[in-house]
């Protein structure tokens, strides 16, 4: 019988992490082990029966040290707040594993380079989870972009995914480690359009707050203008007639790219391409990891220039 890949995940009680344990099990992966300083893991038994779960990270390393001894865990998959991530993937390089790192990576381009220097001292990689370069539709809009390699594109982008107060409470609320709101929710969007359109040419931030954040990119191939919000207030009126709590559109050319749906397997599909030996590696985070510190760092200008529509309401 075939041996199954073996799994550990960091920030098992994080609300990221079941995706990733759904995927282990959907690729036929066996979890070992997990570790949160919380306790409320009770959604490990809906995937996995016997899985040795610790509250100490000093417990769970020397958990691991063992098992790397007798049975190696393959990949060390990490749900954990954003600015531990460079210290966890060093972790499992440290410990012989991949690691699969949620979003973002890294906060800043130098924690980048110190990841990479790692990497390149070990026989391991480093994978990040970019689900959207996955997506059909993204993937169908990269394919007509590149057929038409003459042409300029004019984008809007305006992702609402409203959350209440805990968010602003939680690390998440602090920008030292989340890297605030641009880079908590939109280092996904940010990397898909530079992965569509190309380098960034031109950066101007018009607003940045906690709660919301707008500005221009201009790319090789595309001017963007992008909205992020984590208000509730913010949501389209067709988006709370329906009671949806989050809202995204993609307005190319005057013309709506709809891509609401699909999201369900990106994670299982993810995995999947890491297994195969085609993950997304350090070296095609990079341009996000860049873009985004130069957002998260630039003046804001106000309500001048080509600034999206969404801010006009604030």
């Amino acid at each position: 019988m075939e041996s199954k890949l073996k799994f550990g995940i960091i920030g098992a009680a994080g609300y990221v992490a079941p995706k990733h344990m759904k995927a282990i099990k959907e690729n036929k992966g066996l979890l070992l082990a997990a570790v949160d300083p919380n306790d409320s893991v009770g959604i490990l038994d809906r995937y996995f029966s016997d899985v040795s779960f610790f509250t100490s990270f000093e417990r769970f390393e020397r958990f691991v040290y063992k098992t790397q001894q007798d049975d190696p865990i393959d990949y060390m998959s990490i749900c954990s707040p954003n600015h531990h991530h460079d210290t966890h993937c060093r972790f499992a390089l440290n410990n012989n594993c991949d690691a699969i790192c949620e979003k973002p990576l890294v906060l800043n381009p130098w924690n980048l380079e110190y990841l990479q220097n790692a990497e390149s001292k070990s026989t391991k990689n480093i994978y990040n989870i970019l689900q959207l370069r996955l997506h059909p539709t993204i993937v169908a809009l990269k394919n007509e972009v590149e057929s038409n390699p003459d042409k300029t594109y004019d984008v809007d982008l305006n992702y609402v995914t409203s959350r209440g107060p805990w968010y602003h409470i939680s690390w998440k609320g602090e920008p030292s480690k989340s890297g605030g709101i641009t880079s908590n929710i939109g280092v996904h969007f940010f990397d898909m359009l530079l992965w569509i359109f190309g380098e960034c040419q031109q950066n101007i931030v018009h607003a940045h707050t906690s709660k919301y954040a707008g500005g221009f990119l201009q790319l090789t191939r595309a001017n963007i203008r992008w909205f992020l919000s984590v208000d509730a207030a913010d949501l389209p009126a067709s988006s709370v007639s329906e009671n949806h709590r989050t809202h995204r559109s993609l307005v190319i050319d005057n013309k709506l790219l709809e891509f609401s749906d699909g999201f369900e397997d990106l994670h299982t599909k993810s995995y999947k391409q890491i297994i195969d030996g085609h993950g997304f590696t350090t070296d095609d985070v990079a341009p996000v990891i860049h873009l985004n510190h130069k957002i998260r760092t630039a003046e804001v200008k106000g309500l001048t220039g080509d600034y999206h529509p969404q801010l006009r309401q604030k």
